[in-house]
C-alpha cells in the first residue's frame, strides 16, 4: 500500500512540470501502463489530475484549492512561538514577530526579556515602519514599483540621529536589506534599543513575517547583539520551513 501510495504522489511533481500522456507517467513511474492508468483514475476522482481531451493529464483544480485553503488556515504565530521562546531562553532579550498588513508592519507576537530592563513595544501595536528591522525587512520583499510608492508616502519622523531621514535613504536602505536576506535597527529608533531581524519566508520564496532580538545597550552593546545574527537567521529559517511544510515537526505516527 505504501508503494502505491508513493507511486501516486510521485505523479504530482511529474504533472506540475506540464501535460503528460500515460506513456510519459508509465515510464517517469517505472510501472506499466495498466499500473499507470489505475493511479491517474484514482487521482482524477479525487480532482487532483484532469485528463485533457487530448489524453494528456494536468494538475487537478481540486488540488490547487487544497493547498489555498491550507496556507489561508496556517497560523504564523502559532507556528513561530514555540521557535521565539526557545530563542529567548537561549539569548534572553526581547524577542518579537511581526508581519506587514496594509501599509502597517505589526507586532503580533513577543517574548519578554529575562533582564528587568523592559521595551515598551506591545502586541497588536504598530512597529516605527522607517526604522524598525522587522519593518525594512518586510517591506524590502515587496516589488520595487510598490517600495517606491510606498517611501514616497511615508513620514521619516527624525527620532534619533540615526533614523532614516528620507525616501531616497530609506529606499537604499531596503535595497540592502532585499540583497543580505537580514536587517538591523542600531538606534534608529531609541539611541539606547539596538535590533537584529531576520524573514520569514512562505513556500514561495516570499516574506510573510519578519522577527527580530532587541536589546539595550545597558545589557549588551550593538556589537555584541550582531554575534546573535546567525542564531536568529537559523531560528527564522526553522519557522520558515515549518511554515511552508519543507521541515516536519515530528515523524508521523
Amino acid at each position: 500500500m505504501s508503494q502505491t501510495v508513493d507511486r501516486a504522489l510521485s505523479i504530482l511533481p511529474l504533472l506540475a512540470e506540464g501535460p503528460a500522456d500515460l506513456g510519459q507517467v508509465a515510464e517517469r513511474l517505472g510501472v506499466h501502463k495498466s499500473t499507470a492508468l489505475r493511479l491517474l483514475r484514482t487521482l482524477h476522482e479525487h480532482g487532483l489530475v484532469y485528463r485533457q481531451s487530448d489524453q494528456r493529464y494536468r494538475l487537478g483544480a481540486r488540488l490547487f484549492a487544497l493547498a489555498q485553503e491550507a496556507v489561508e488556515n496556517l497560523d504564523i504565530r502559532e507556528i513561530a512561538h514555540p521557535h521565539l521562546v526557545r530563542l529567548n531562553e537561549q539569548c534572553g532579550h526581547t524577542v518579537h514577530l511581526a508581519v506587514h498588513e496594509e501599509n502597517e508592519v505589526l507586532y503580533i507576537d513577543k517574548v519578554e526579556s529575562r533582564y528587568p530592563v523592559r521595551m515598551y513595544s506591545r502586541i497588536g501595536k504598530p512597529v516605527a515602519i522607517t526604522v524598525a528591522a522587522v519593518a525594512k525587512l518586510c517591506l524590502a520583499d515587496l516589488p520595487e514599483a510598490e517600495r517606491r510608492a510606498l517611501a514616497e508616502k511615508l513620514d521619516y519622523p527624525l527620532y534619533t540621529p540615526r533614523s532614516t531621514p528620507n525616501a531616497a535613504a530609506f529606499l537604499k536602505e531596503l535595497a540592502r536589506v532585499r540583497e543580505q536576506g537580514w536587517a538591523t535597527d542600531l538606534g534608529g529608533h531609541e539611541e539606547s534599543i539596538n535590533c537584529v531581524a531576520a524573514p520569514i519566508r512562505g513556500a514561495d520564496g516570499r516574506v510573510v513575517a519578519a522577527m527580530s532580538v532587541s536589546a539595550p545597550n545597558v545589557v549588551v552593546t550593538a556589537d555584541e547583539l550582531l554575534t546573535l545574527l546567525p542564531l536568529v537567521r537559523r531560528t527564522a529559517d526553522a519557522i520558515s520551513g515549518e511554515y511552508s511544510g519543507r521541515t516536519p515537526t515530528s515523524d508521523p505516527v
